[in-house]
């Protein structure tokens, strides 16, 4: 690479004199920049020394890789004059020019709130899927599989229970999440959500029947009648709750000395709580709830195919924003009530989006001429069938364009077919080609038509389209054309197959599932990622040591078969500058297999905030036909990890 011509072009793409501020880390220049509209961006895109670009948290990322980022950015402010910052600085300037968004501040803590409690509602949601299959009729014949295996009753008895105990008690699982979130005792979360649903109280479902009918049991709370009425199945009540309950008890924690605070804090916030809950927040957020969910269901009911078929359209652009973290929410009320509501209208929409990008990324691995856009094709497009979207999207068709309206449009079409003949799901699942296992059965060969029709119109049009459009000269360009005639440092590598052992002891995460979009998109390569559980790395070939850093927090490696590996611990844990981490190597220095590299502090990185998780590339991804992980859940240090074949 040459990298003072590397600089200059990025500068020149960048816009003059449109940085404000610089720093780099192992694999990527970081930048906060004066005009985001000045970005040349196709010119980015295609240039062959780049791997990629994006933008986060303020900062316009450039993803150059090991061992060049920091010689680039070095020409980078040799020729601007623009003062090296620490990474503290440059995060602090980035977020001086962010504006507050309160919609994306919402929408972000409702994420944080349902996303950790999405996988109980998932397994809840498959075993009522099994269940409808089990006792449908109309699926296999006229009678349901129960009635025609009468044996297996009472299997099908205990996976009902079990389908059912999430949505059931589905206000202690937000309990717990949103009292956490909030900064209260998540365990007196769990207990006020308890309160909501006992056996006591008359079922949450049977509240309507019971006021109607005259049936129900009130309290008389000084003069007060207050009905004694559950919240099972409840999902804005019990936060309205969880708010409430943290901040009485961060206000008694403030107030009351150490031996009192501990004895009657959580004493206090019960109490007040629960007569709030019972006397006015419940029933208040119940209507709020109830009106919410009828309208959702009202507008479906009127809208029908044509209301989706828009949805549809704009749903993958609705997760560029970020909105559809909101959208859990919103189907854990429609499935909590899915013998009024019928079930969830949006998975099926999120399930023809998602595969309609991936078709069109798809279509993009079968035109293009540009080996990093056909390599990231590849595997981007299996993972949004599949039902992570971002590496397509990010990766391949925003930067294109037409791959993403092309993916709308097939979408739209889609969502309009399952709209018109009402497909909706019962479960909660994964929204991709396999999502048929969360629709109500007799609407299954519905959905499934509708991922065809999503498909095929999404690869037909880009196909088309791009046919033409990447013929262009200026789109042709091959990354992996020298940019100069002075690179003579081409990797050797040798024939057959090359196996490179774990350099830590973990649990095995595919890379796609990382919480960093260069990893996750496999930008700088294939590979996979460990969470860590001993703090030490260790040489995973042997080979020569070709990057180290100040920070400790990364390392790159030569081996003598000719891989070049990235280990990289944590992510964003270069804003540590060196912190808990401890680097035993330098940079030319040759290692043997199993030598000791560095360590880390786990505890350290967590609590300082940062994800642990340590991502093991192969940046020389190109020069392999193959390079897979092991099929195993964890790893010891010095075990097989990856498989690199010619």
């Amino acid at each position: 690479m040459n990298h003072k011509q590397v600089a200059e072009d990025i500068l020149k793409m960048l816009g003059e004199d449109n940085i404000q501020a610089a720093a780099h880390c192992a694999t990527r220049l970081r930048l906060v920049l004066k005009d985001d509209e000045n970005i040349d961006q196709q010119g980015l895109d295609n240039h062959p020394d780049i791997k990629g670009t994006f933008k986060q948290n303020g900062q316009f990322q450039i993803i150059i890789g090991p061992g060049d980022v920091n010689k680039v950015y070095k020409e980078l402010t040799d020729a601007t004059g623009i003062q090296e910052v620490s990474k503290d600085d440059l995060k602090a300037i980035s977020e001086e020019e962010k504006k507050p968004n309160p919609i994306m501040s919402f929408i972000k803590l409702l994420s944080d709130i349902f996303v950790p409690i999405i996988p109980a509602l998932v397994a809840g949601g498959l075993l009522m899927a099994l269940n409808n299959v089990l006792t449908s009729p109309d699926l296999f014949g006229p009678q349901s599989v129960v009635e025609m295996f009468p044996a297996i009753e009472d299997v099908a008895s205990i996976i009902n229970l079990l389908s059912s105990a999430p949505f059931a008690f589905l206000p202690i699982l937000i309990g717990y999440s949103a009292t956490k979130r909030f900064g209260g005792n998540p365990y007196l979360g769990a207990a006020m959500a308890m309160a909501m649903v006992m056996p006591d109280l008359v079922n949450g479902y049977a509240v309507a029947n019971a006021i109607e009918d005259g049936t129900m049991s009130y309290w008389n709370i000084f003069g007060l009648d207050v009905a004694q009425a559950g919240y099972q199945g409840s999902v804005l009540p019990v936060l309205a709750v969880s708010w409430i309950l943290a901040n009485i008890e961060k206000f008694f924690h403030k107030r009351l000395a150490n031996a009192f605070d501990f004895t009657f804090t959580p004493m206090f916030a019960v109490i007040i709580t629960g007569f709030l809950t019972f006397i006015f927040v419940g029933p208040l957020m119940r209507s709020l709830s109830d009106g919410l969910t009828d309208g959702l269901v009202w507008l479906y009911q009127t809208t029908g195919g044509f209301g989706l078929g828009i949805f549809g359209t704009f749903y993958s652009a609705i997760v560029i924003t970020g909105l559809h973290q909101s959208f859990p929410t919103i189907e854990t009320m429609l499935l909590a009530d899915v013998a009024n509501t019928g079930g969830s209208f949006i998975f099926p929409v999120a399930s023809m989006a998602n595969v309609a990008q991936g078709a069109a990324c798809l279509a993009i691995f079968f035109v293009t001429k540009n080996k990093k856009q056909k390599g990231l094709a590849s595997s981007a497009s299996v993972s949004a069938m599949l039902g992570i979207t971002e590496p397509a999207i990010f990766g391949v068709n925003l930067k294109l364009k037409f791959p993403f309206i092309c993916g709308m449009i097939g979408a739209g079409i889609a969502s309009a077919f399952i709209g018109f003949f009402h497909v909706l799901a019962v479960a909660m699942g994964p929204a991709s080609v396999i999502g048929f296992i969360s629709i109500a059965p007799n609407s299954i060969p519905m959905f499934l038509i509708g991922i065809v029709i999503s498909m095929v119109v999404a690869f037909t049009l880009t196909f088309i389209y791009g046919k033409r459009k990447l013929a262009a000269p200026e789109n042709d360009k091959s990354p992996e054309e020298p940019a100069n005639e002075t690179n003579t440092e081409a990797t050797s590598v040798q024939a057959g197959e090359v196996t490179i052992s774990s350099p830590l002891t973990g649990k095995l995460i595919p890379l796609q599932e990382v919480n960093d979009q260069v990893f996750s998109s496999e930008m700088m390569g294939k590979g996979i990622a460990i969470y860590p559980e001993k703090q030490l790395i260790v040489a995973p070939a042997d080979g020569t040591i070709t990057v180290t850093y100040d920070s400790g927090h990364a390392f790159g490696i030569r081996t003598d078969q000719g891989a070049e590996i990235l280990i990289h611990i944590g992510i964003d844990t270069v804003n540590l500058n060196g912190e808990g981490f401890d680097c035993k190597v330098s940079q030319e220095q040759q290692v043997k297999k199993g030598d000791i590299l560095g360590a880390f502090n786990i505890d350290g990185i967590k609590n300082a905030g940062y994800d642990p998780t340590v991502m093991i590339i192969i940046t020389n991804t190109g020069d392999y036909a193959e390079v897979f992980p092991v099929n195993q859940k964890a790893v010891t240090e010095g075990d097989n990890l990856l498989h690199l074949n010619r």
